[in-house]
């Protein structure tokens, strides 16, 4: 493992390296195809010469035999036409033939007759077929005379077709190694300054790291290219991580300072008490005050933990929003006598959903408007509208201005005016927790004097949000 790691290249080291084998291939595959076609145009042309100049010998020969019949005659000497002297004049007499070397063959009287110059190369079989081929070195041409009675045999040097094949793969084995060193060197410094930009985001990241700073800006972020993109989503990324850090510190400290509240009450009451001697109805008053600062303890206490619940480990079973709704105007009326709460429900509506969080947050709904508008009137419908499931708490009390609803929904803010009701400003940010694990949305709508109107609207299909999939029902 530690010789393999010690191997292992860094990525301009691969690049470099994947540029000479690409470089390298695409010579070798130039190189080829010139191999080819080079090759089979030298060939070509050597063949064409060829065939132009055995088309000049067969002319001269036949016009030296006076083209009779007897052409075995002729070549046996007994009418003195052709004799070996011939044929090499033949061929000396024009530049393009002078290098050729020419064998005839006749067939008479049941025998067969060669004629040949001094040249021509032992090992071409008599019985060639008609046509061109390259023999070795040489190119040999075999061309039929007088009616099938004799053929001719045409034969060049075909060494230039070698040598032209051992120069280029020479010249190939040389400049390969030139090519692919080259291309290395290019890569190489072609991949530094590609990879300049990477170096740059990697440095940015360490500092941010080090530095905890998440709001740095990073170099090179932008739109122009992939590089830039990147560094754009990684500074994009970050500054959500800062502010995700942020919310995380200020719910921590919000929710310590709500906790040491009633925790101090809780110490400052039992010590009160046991500080001296009380009859039992002061007993029980305490003990009346100590239930009503663990009362708010426990409610704090459950609502942290339903804001913190994970949205893999929610409930999906069928829920009926009507019943929950009537439950939390009863449990709403139960508050005060004055109150005025009244339900909205034509029809039943159910969704798929964890029971648990969907009760609390229409209660939430139900006893924020109960608690902070005493006296005014709440009107609860739930509706099923355009696929969409909705719980709406409407109340005709004083409303609130634009800056503080902005505001409402944030973990653990109250308004100045609504301190005075108790409470720990978690219930809106509960019921906003709630609708996004179910994929929906709560929208808060008010002005002073018109009351206040919050309505979650959930998807009445399952899915959605963040709460992936589904689960068996968990208490």
């Amino acid at each position: 493992m530690g010789g393999r790691a010690a191997l292992r290249l860094n990525l301009r080291a691969r690049l470099a390296l994947w540029a000479a084998l690409a470089t390298g291939l695409a010579a070798a595959l130039v190189a080829l195809g010139l191999y080819v076609a080079v090759d089979r145009f030298l060939l070509q042309a050597q063949q064409d010469r060829l065939v132009s100049a055995v088309g000049a010998v067969q002319a001269r020969v036949e016009a030296s035999l006076g083209r009779g019949d007897d052409l075995y005659a002729a070549l046996m000497g007994t009418q003195g036409l052709l004799a070996p002297a011939d044929l090499e004049a033949i061929l000396d007499a024009d530049p393009e033939t002078r290098r050729l070397d020419v064998r005839l063959l006749t067939l008479g009287n049941g025998r067969a007759e060669v004629l040949s110059t001094r040249g021509f190369p032992a090992g071409i079989r008599l019985n060639a077929q008609p046509g061109t081929y390259q023999i070795g070195d040489r190119l040999v041409a075999v061309r039929v005379l007088s009616a099938n009675r004799a053929a001719l045999t045409v034969v060049t040097d075909a060494r230039a077709l070698g040598e032209a094949r051992r120069a280029f793969t020479r010249s190939f084995a040389l400049l390969l190694p030139l090519a692919l060193a080259l291309s290395l060197l290019v890569g190489w410094t072609v991949a530094g300054r590609l990879l300049r930009p990477v170096r740059a985001l990697e440095g940015a990241a360490r500092s941010i790291g080090s530095g905890g700073d998440l709001r740095q800006p990073v170099p090179g972020a932008g739109d122009e290219d992939e590089l830039a993109r990147l560094a754009l989503t990684l500074q994009t990324s970050f500054a959500r991580l800062a502010e995700a850090r942020e919310r995380e510190r200020d719910f921590l400290r919000a929710a310590a300072h709500d906790l040491r509240s009633p925790l101090t009450a809780l110490r400052a009451r039992v010590d009160g008490a046991l500080a001296q001697e009380r009859d039992g109805e002061r007993y029980r008053a305490d003990l009346r005050e100590l239930g009503q600062d663990l009362t708010r303890l426990s409610d704090l206490t459950n609502h942290l933990l339903l804001l913190a619940r994970d949205a893999e480990a929610l409930a999906r079973v069928p829920v009926p929003l009507r019943d929950l709704a009537a439950q939390a105007v009863d449990r709403a009326r139960e508050l005060s006598s004055e109150a005025d709460v009244d339900l909205g429900a034509p029809r039943s509506v159910t969704v798929t959903g964890d029971r648990v969080l969907l009760e609390q947050a229409i209660w939430n709904l139900t006893a924020n408007a109960a608690l902070h508008a005493p006296g005014a009137s709440v009107l609860v419908t739930v509706r099923e509208e355009a696929g969409s499931a909705e719980v709406e708490v409407r109340d005709d009390g004083p409303g609130v201005d634009a800056a503080v609803l902005a505001r409402l929904g944030e973990a653990f803010y109250r308004p100045d005016a609504s301190r005075s009701t108790g409470g720990h400003g978690l219930g809106l940010a509960l019921v906003r927790r709630v609708a996004e694990l179910h994929g929906g949305t709560l929208a808060l709508r008010s002005q002073p004097g018109e009351g206040f109107t919050a309505t979650l609207r959930l998807p009445v299909k399952a899915g959605g949000g963040e709460a992936g999939r589904v689960l068996p029902s968990q208490a």
